[in-house]
């Protein structure tokens, strides 16, 4: 086990969005864990297979884990890990907190927080990087039973262990992501002021974006116009009756950033949706007609017939709003479909070179066990914002 140099374990890891950051920042993965097998094989190819990120540990299989498991089963290993492990990053899963959804106290990924509070006792990492949605500050509407908001209970316990601990509502749109994401950060040191880290990551801004060529203000378009259907398309050489895009020449330099490394002509993961006609000529309809990067007005829902609680055409001149896991929520800006994994992936600041695996859509009851392309990405954090935070940690 490396006990030199800037280790971490992520959590609740998803797809790898944080730890893609905090693989281009130079630190090394001791492992992680994730419960969705699709997640975990996105994880595992991009940067466990292809880039041996992970000391991996051999009592720990390299597989998707339930992290109440590896508490219950490898609880021993784990305390040895105590004083080997610099950072344990990641955050439990959202979706109970989350008001792009349902929003219940009772949801039962809620009581993961539990499970991250006894694992950190357990390690006892210098840092912590702790990541969730904004609902996670607010307390729900009938008194819980932690009193108030999830997040005064984690600082709490955080703080009995001995943690200096400072946590903000972080919009990742200020740090060159295409996106309007804001999320709750926060950061816990053993030794140390923990505001420091954002003061640094704002300082730091500048420089850091500068160095990649980037801008604060990335579009929409600077971020997907080179993935646009009518710059060409082929047959998908893996879905039958499926069409896949080619790129075109990249028009900006996040395009450039994103696509470095890239040998493929085809992106990966670009196959475009079969819309039928009458789905085309709705969105060609709100295209012309409704107000960008809003979603669209009661009476075109009732013309088309729509029970969608959402539908938002994308304006080019500006940020996304904030992605979520249903890729029918947003139209593309020019075309009349919906975006494609690549894309979503690009707003998410993902290089392509990094592939996702998995189905592409689920629904129905598997909605809510399955993980596939589209939820990988809407559920992550974006790899640049990671990166960024990577180093400021290492600085800190």
């Amino acid at each position: 086990m490396m006990n030199n140099g800037f280790t971490y374990i992520d959590i609740f890891s998803g797809c790898g969005g944080l730890s893609l950051g905090l693989f281009k920042a130079g630190w090394k993965g001791v492992f992680a864990i994730e419960k969705s097998p699709m997640a975990f094989e996105t994880l595992k190819h991009n940067l466990i297979n292809n880039k041996n990120h992970f000391e991996w540990p051999i009592w720990l299989p390299q597989k998707n884990h339930d992290i109440r498991k590896v508490i219950s089963i490898y609880r021993k290993e784990l305390i040895s890990l105590r004083g080997k492990v610099t950072l344990v990053a990641g955050g439990p899963p959202c979706q109970g907190f989350s008001f792009a959804g349902r929003r219940k106290e009772d949801d039962g990924r809620n009581k993961l927080v539990d499970s991250y509070i006894e694992f950190i006792d357990l390690i006892r990492p210098d840092m912590l990087f702790f990541e969730n949605v904004k609902g996670f500050t607010v307390g729900f509407k009938k008194e819980n039973s932690r009193g108030n908001a999830y997040s005064n209970y984690v600082i709490d316990e955080l703080k009995k262990f001995g943690y200096d601990v400072e946590a903000r509502i972080v919009d990742f749109s200020e740090f060159g992501i295409p996106q309007r994401r804001k999320r709750f950060i926060l950061i816990g040191l053993k030794n140390g002021n923990a505001q420091d880290f954002f003061d640094k990551i704002v300082e730091e801004r500048a420089n850091f974006l500068n160095e990649k060529g980037l801008s604060e203000n990335v579009t929409i378009k600077d971020a997907i116009s080179d993935l646009k259907r009518e710059n060409g398309e082929i047959l998908s050489p893996l879905f039958k009756n499926f069409k896949e895009g080619v790129y075109s020449e990249p028009t900006s330099n996040y395009q450039r950033l994103l696509r470095q490394g890239i040998g493929d002509f085809i992106p990966d993961s670009h196959r475009f949706p079969n819309h039928n006609n009458d789905t085309k000529k709705k969105f060609r309809f709100i295209l012309d007609n409704c107000l960008r990067n809003s979603t669209i007005p009661m009476e075109v829902k009732k013309k088309f017939k729509l029970k969608k609680r959402s539908i938002i055409p994308l304006d080019e001149d500006n940020k996304s709003p904030t992605l979520t896991t249903l890729p029918d929520d947003y139209i593309h800006y020019a075309e009349p479909r919906i975006l494609t994994v690549r894309e979503y992936a690009r707003i998410q600041s993902f290089d392509d070179w990094f592939k996702f695996k998995g189905k592409y859509t689920t629904g129905g009851k598997l909605r809510k066990v399955e993980v596939p392309r589209y939820t990988q990405i809407g559920n992550a954090i974006p790899p640049l914002f990671a990166e960024l935070s990577g180093r400021v940690l290492k600085e800190i």
